[in-house]
C-alpha cells in the first residue's frame, strides 16, 4: 500500500502518552498494576481502562486505586475490540498498549516512548532481543513463536524477532493506517467477532504497520508471570488463529498493492535506515481519513482532532527488492533499541 505519514507539525520531544489496558475481571491485578503505572516518571498523561463487563469489581477498583483513571466500557466483545475503543478515546500523542494481568513492566514505557521520539513510528516489544525475556512463557510456544516469527517476516519482508507480545507503542496519527472496525458498530449478527475485535489484534496490528512501510524499532521487553487469575492463552487455538491472519493480511496487502490504488507521485522525505540497511519508509493513507467514532465512556474527555495525513506514492524499490509482479513484499526494516540485535 503506498502510503506516508505527513506528520505535519514536528512530533513532539515530550509527548503526552496515553495508557490503554483492557479489562474483563482484573480487580485483584489493578490494585498493583495501576498504581505501579501511575509511579512511572516522566507520568503519563493518562490512564484509559477499557472494560469488557467485568463482573467482579474491576471497574470500582480501577476508580479506587487510581482516580484519575478513565473508564470506557467496550462496544463489543474481544480483546481487539477493547483496544480499538481505548485508541478512539486516547487524547495523547503516543499511545501504548498495556496488559492489565501484571505480565508488563510499566518501567518499561519511557523505552517505548523513547524509541518513538527517536525516530520509530512503531515501538514494538520484543521478549528475544538482547535485554529482554520471558518468565512466563513455556518452550512449546517459544517455538510456536519463532514458526510465526519466520512465516511474518516471509510474508511481509520484516525481521521481526517477537510476533506475538501484546506490549508495543505507537504515534497517535498512525491510527488512520491501521483501519481497525468502527467502534460503533453493531454486534457481528451471527453473534461472532468482526475481523480485528478479536485476539488477533496484536498480529494485525504488526502486519498493517509492516505493510503500509511504517518505521518500526523493537525494544527490549521482559515478560513476567501473569500475578492473579487464569491466563486466557490457548496455545495451538491462538496458534492456528495467528496463522489465519497472516495468510488474511498478506491477501489483504497484496490487494492494497494494486497498481489501481496508488495516487499520483508526490516527493516525499527520505527513507530511514536502520543498522542493517533496510529502508523503512515512513507512511501515510491512500484516501481521506474516515472520522473515528468514539466510544461510550463514564466521564468522556473530548479528543482533540488530528491531522489526517496526506497520501503520497512509495520510493522507488531500493536494490535488491523483488522484481515487478513478484508475490514477495520489499524488505522492511525493523530497528533495534540502541543498535542491539535480536538474539
Amino acid at each position: 500500500m503506498d502510503k506516508r505519514i505527513d506528520h505535519g507539525p514536528r512530533r513532539p520531544t515530550q509527548p503526552r502518552v496515553s495508557v490503554i489496558v483492557p479489562t474483563r475481571n482484573e480487580a485483584r491485578n489493578l490494585e498493583v498494576v495501576l498504581p505501579a503505572v501511575a509511579a512511572v516518571r516522566p507520568a503519563v498523561h493518562e490512564v484509559i481502562v477499557v472494560d469488557g463487563d467485568s463482573k467482579d469489581g474491576t471497574v470500582e477498583t480501577a476508580r479506587r486505586v487510581l482516580p484519575g483513571v478513565r473508564i470506557v466500557r467496550q462496544t463489543r466483545k474481544g480483546k481487539g475490540n477493547a483496544m480499538a475503543c481505548g485508541f478512539a478515546a486516547a487524547t495523547g500523542d503516543a499511545i501504548v498498549m498495556f496488559d492489565a494481568d501484571g505480565s508488563a513492566d510499566p518501567q518499561e514505557i519511557p523505552r517505548f516512548i523513547a524509541a518513538l521520539v527517536e525516530g520509530a513510528d512503531f515501538a514494538k516489544g520484543s521478549r528475544f532481543t538482547k535485554g529482554g525475556g520471558s518468565d512466563d512463557i513455556t518452550l512449546l510456544r517459544k517455538g510456536g513463536n519463532a514458526g510465526l516469527n519466520l512465516i511474518a517476516n516471509t510474508l511481509f519482508g520484516t525481521r521481526y524477532s517477537d510476533l506475538c507480545y501484546g506490549y508495543n507503542a505507537f504515534w497517535a496519527d498512525i491510527l488512520p493506517l491501521l483501519e481497525l472496525p468502527a467502534v460503533d458498530m453493531p454486534p457481528h449478527p451471527d453473534g461472532g467477532m468482526y475481523w480485528g475485535d478479536g485476539f488477533e489484534i496484536e498480529t494485525v496490528l504488526n502486519c498493517r504497520v509492516a505493510a503500509a512501510g511504517l518505521s518500526i524499532t523493537e525494544v527490549p521487553s521482559v515478560e513476567k508471570e501473569r500475578m492473579f487469575g487464569e491466563t486466557n492463552l490457548r496455545t495451538f487455538a491462538d496458534g492456528t488463529r495467528v496463522l489465519r491472519t497472516l495468510a488474511a493480511e498478506r491477501r489483504r496487502a497484496g490487494r492494497d498493492d494494486r497498481p489501481a490504488a496508488r495516487g499520483p507521485a508526490v516527493p516525499g522525505p527520505a527513507a530511514v535506515l536502520p543498522p542493517a540497511g533496510h529502508p523503512v519508509t515512513p507512511a501515510a493513507p491512500a484516501h481521506p481519513q474516515r472520522p473515528a467514532p468514539r466510544p461510550h465512556a463514564d466521564a468522556p474527555a473530548p479528543a482533540p482532532s488530528r491531522p489526517a495525513p496526506s497520501p503520497v506514492a512509495r520510493e522507488q524499490r531500493p536494490v535488491g527488492a523483488e522484481r515487478e509482479g513478484s508475490a514477495r513484499p520489499e524488505r522492511t526494516g525493523v530497528r533495534y533499541a540502541w543498535g542491539e540485535e535480536a538474539s
